[in-house]
């Protein structure tokens, strides 16, 4: 068992920066074209000097593989493809040697149809013990092709599949070999407590729980509206997402992990139609965060950016709750590809990145961003494997696009993934995206990040809330979180950031003689960090500052440090939020690091 991190700063979850990393795509050691646990324990150092405090690691469980490991058939085993206990837990020390703490990925709604409990249901017969611990339902003899209701998989057609002896239906919310649990039964409950005590003693410093919306269905099953077809990545209300239900399961976990020394926590993947529905799975005796993809779906305009952030900072505040902030994951499209694909979509990130790493609480990184991979969206249908490629015929691509294994080095046939290759094949161009391409090589998007990162770190016990300042331009804005100020151009046109700091500290596109670079015709995001003075910030972008910035160019990000308290007052997010105002107002006071910073 592996003892948690030498760090003890108190809730380090409410700050901290976290790397998702997805075990099949990330390093493999054993040359058999998969990652594998130990292919991330040897890559360990290099998320150490990245700078990240946490690693989220995606499930790697005994699994079919059917969807990804989302398929569980043994909660308390490895799955060998990636190694097993013993390799855990040389993988689980070293992260915890280097100040790294490990999230492991939960998956409750469902299990695998290779699970011993479906086994057994099957075994069991309609009306057993067995059958109660999953959804089973009769086939009506006057209807027989008519499931139980209208309900649709996630992955494309229906959410109902009857068994071989045509007697019942059961029900699964993704894939058929994905049945969903009935958590109605105490034997569910009971089974899944013992699954969060085995990884605590085994030294894993919380989860991320997979459809923690999911898991309670409305009394009765009832119709969604239309056809049934409902987005797991969206904000639709349906019948089987979002249930009050699903509360008083996490109050039944809150204080088994509380038993636990360490800080440990849980995180929720729960997609609600509101930031204050989300904000109900914060409070203080449910989890401990809950993702925030308002920022996923929004386009890259600042009024849109604005509104996500104002929304999730006032409703996580009233609770307590840190704020948290992800732009990619496993799920979903890499945002360089969502914000335009190559120059424009990497200057766009850049820019995103580094406004996500200024605002107050939680930032995620998913794998590979660091180096600013795209989107292979040209997979040949014969090695894509993801379910919803095939249960919608093709119709929908799928997620592997996102899950491409990672480059390390610029030469060989997996570019340093591993020995044997990679179950996905990798673009050519990403040679020049590899890690060892972009290690040192001053404006890479490795090094970008790895300035990023380690300034926030830098700056941690500072940033002690958000104030919104006057906004540079019609489609910028600039805000000042304790620590420094942050002024963003998303268009396509330069705009004036006289006055908002004294000294730049970072900026996703370098300056040039005072001013950021103009982007393309269409623009590209910058960000700049620093401290104040008249420079002009380019379109489309954000920046830190303590400098002085006459001019940002289009799509740029801008750090610097803060000018006088005066016009630009300092404020807890913990306190409370006045719209009128568009100002979080803070009960401690200007921090008084920010005046010995401002030159």
């Amino acid at each position: 068992m592996s003892e948690a991190p030498v760090s003890a700063a108190p809730q380090w979850w409410r700050d901290a920066v976290i790397y998702q990393v997805y075990p099949r795509s990330f390093a493999d050691a054993d040359g058999d074209g998969m990652g594998d646990l130990e292919g991330i324990r040897s890559r360990i150092p290099y998320l150490a000097r990245l700078g990240v405090d946490a690693i989220w690691l995606s499930p790697f469980f005994a699994s079919p593989q059917n969807d990804a490991g989302y398929d569980v058939s043994d909660y308390r085993a490895i799955e060998p493809r990636f190694g097993d206990l013993d390799d855990f837990d040389r993988m689980l020390e070293t992260a915890h040697a280097h100040g790294i703490r490990l999230i492991a990925d939960l998956v409750p709604n469902h299990t695998s149809s290779e699970h011993e409990w479906f086994k057994a249901a099957l075994a069991a017969g309609p009306g057993s013990p067995e059958r109660a611990r999953y959804w089973f339902r009769d086939v009506d003899a006057a209807a027989p092709d008519t499931p139980p209701n209208n309900w649709q998989s996630i992955f494309g057609g229906p959410a109902w599949t009857k068994t071989e002896d045509g007697k019942q239906w059961y029900l699964h919310l993704f894939d058929a070999t994905q049945p969903d649990l009935n958590w109605e039964n105490p034997e569910v409950h009971e089974e899944f407590q013992s699954v969060l005590r085995f990884w605590l003693d085994r030294g894993v410093d919380g989860f991320r729980i997979d459809v923690a919306h999911g898991m309670v269905k409305a009394e009765g099953l009832p119709d969604t509206g239309g056809d049934g077809t409902i987005e797991m990545i969206g904000t639709t209300l349906a019948p089987f997402f979002d249930q009050d239900g699903v509360h008083d399961i996490y109050r039944t976990w809150r204080p088994i992990i509380e038993e636990y020394e360490g800080d440990r926590i849980f995180v929720a993947e729960a997609w609600t139609d509101s930031a204050e529905r989300r904000a109900l799975y914060l409070r203080p005796d449910e989890l401990h965060q809950a993702f925030n993809f308002d920022l996923v779906l929004a386009p890259f305009k600042a009024a849109e950016f604005r509104k996500a952030i104002d929304a999730e900072i006032a409703n996580n505040a009233g609770v307590g709750a840190p704020c948290t902030w992800v732009l990619s994951n496993h799920d979903v499209q890499r945002h360089v590809t969502r914000y335009g694909g190559g120059e424009i979509g990497l200057a766009r990130a850049k820019a995103a990145t580094q406004l996500l790493l200024s605002l107050p609480g939680v930032v995620y990184v998913y794998q590979g961003e660091e180096l600013g991979l795209n989107e292979v969206l040209d997979l040949p249908a014969e090695v894509r494997e993801d379910p919803t490629f095939f249960r919608t015929n093709g119709e929908q691509i799928g997620r592997d696009g996102c899950r491409v294994p990672l480059p390390w080095t610029r030469e060989g046939d997996s570019l340093g993934f591993g020995a044997g290759g990679s179950w996905l094949p990798q673009p050519a161009d990403w040679a020049e995206r590899s890690v060892e391409a972009e290690d040192g090589v001053e404006g890479s998007t490795l090094e970008f990040y790895r300035a990023a990162i380690n300034l926030r770190k830098g700056l941690r016990g500072s940033v002690t809330g958000l104030t919104w300042l006057g906004d540079p331009g019609d489609d910028a804005f600039a805000f000042d979180n304790g620590a420094l100020v942050c002024v963003v151009n998303f268009s396509d046109e330069p705009v004036p950031v006289a006055g908002y700091g004294t000294e730049v500290l970072l900026a996703s596109t370098p300056l040039e003689n005072g001013t950021l670079p103009a982007g393309p015709p269409d623009g590209f995001p910058h960000s700049h960090a620093g401290h104040a003075g008249a420079p002009r910030l380019p379109p489309r972008g954000p920046c830190f500052t303590r400098l002085q910035v006459y001019q940002l160019p289009s799509s740029l990000a801008l750090t610097l440090i803060g000018s006088s308290s005066a016009t630009r007052p300092y404020c807890s997010l913990t306190s409370w939020y006045s719209p009128a105002s568009s100002r979080y107002r803070c009960s401690t006071g200007r921090p008084s690091a920010a005046s010995e910073m401002r030159r």
